[in-house]
């Protein structure tokens, strides 16, 4: 491993943005070899590094990139520890011998559904970071569901405490009695969103899953509490889509590892959909985010839609 600048080197192991290693560095936290740290320096195998006192082995090789597939339950926090004790995600992965676990985002104690985790912290970042607009898709049930008004509202945004936030995409998924499930998708993580856009409308939500994210589906067979480590073909797309080179070093699957299933998950029964028009892009050159190639379209469609008289749109 070559020496490289020292916040490149310290968010790939991990520890943070590289924006915030930045500003770890001009706040003179970090010392490379005994020294305080500049911005510019670089670093690599064989200088010590400490951020707040705290030692920072870099190794001599780079990590081998794994991306893990989480199927979170209910009733675990997104952290390594809890002050108050409560089951984390943390406790439930596997042991790992190069680098360290990096959840890509977080689900509040009562959401379920699928989480990302990595050892490769630039590839975190990345996958986490608003400039990349990655897509986050949910099921959500609504206790009593959504009225037109009320799914146009979201799609067209909801004015929020932090800033205005909308739905690029709303599926009617269906579902019995005084449950109702819909398909939402946005392409942002706020604090807890999607419950608060729909709160914003009048709605209640009884129960959130996240069932995609950048376009990596949760496996319809995997169990809450279980992991399934991704294929290198889609880690490779997941890399690409966020601007890295995918791994090119050999990789053994198990045999149970390598059954891979790319179905998305369906909470409900599928119905009509109701799609938003896309929006301006923000950015000046026109363009949308890039797409991921393996990406899967989880809006349901009604059969008016795909014969082409439907309404058209768009995706916590």
């Amino acid at each position: 491993m070559e020496k490289q600048r020292l916040q490149k080197v310290l968010a790939a192991m991990g520890l943070g943005s590289r924006r915030r290693i930045e500003g770890w560095i001009s706040e003179g936290r970090v010392h490379v070899n005994g020294q305080t740290a500049s911005l510019g320096d670089q670093a690599g195998p064989g200088d010590t590094i400490d951020v707040d006192g705290k030692r920072v082995v870099v190794p001599d090789v780079r990590p081998l990139r794994r991306v893990l597939i989480y199927h979170k339950p209910e009733g675990q926090i997104t952290a390594n520890h809890d002050p108050e004790g409560r089951p984390t995600v943390a406790e439930h992965l596997p042991p790992i011998n190069e680098g360290r676990w990096i959840t890509v985002g977080r689900l509040d104690f009562n959401t379920s559904g699928l989480l990302l985790v990595t050892n490769d912290g630039e590839l975190a970042n990345r996958l986490m970071h608003p400039s990349y607009q990655i897509e986050r898709t949910y099921a959500v049930r609504v206790l009593g569901g959504l009225d037109d008004e009320q799914q146009n509202r979201l799609i067209e945004g909801v004015a929020l405490e932090d800033g205005e936030a909308s739905f690029t995409r709303l599926a009617d998924a269906g579902g019995q009695g005084a449950n109702h499930w819909y398909h939402v998708t946005l392409h942002e993580g706020r604090n807890r969103e999607v419950r608060r856009m729909i709160e914003a409308v009048g709605g209640q939500v009884s129960r959130l899953i996240r069932i995609s994210y950048a376009g990596v589906t949760l496996p319809p067979r995997l169990r809450p509490g279980k992991i399934q480590e991704l294929s290198p073909e889609i880690e490779g797309a997941l890399a690409e889509l966020v601007g890295l080179k995918p791994e090119t070093r050999h990789k053994t699957l198990g045999r149970h590892d390598a059954r891979r299933a790319h179905k998305p998950f369906k909470a409900g029964k599928p119905a009509r959909a109701t799609r938003a028009t896309p929006k301006r892009s923000s950015r000046r050159d026109g363009k949308g985010p890039e797409v991921h190639s393996l990406k899967r379209d989880t809006t349901i469609r009604s059969r008016k839609s795909r014969s082409g008289g439907g309404r058209r749109g768009g995706s916590s």
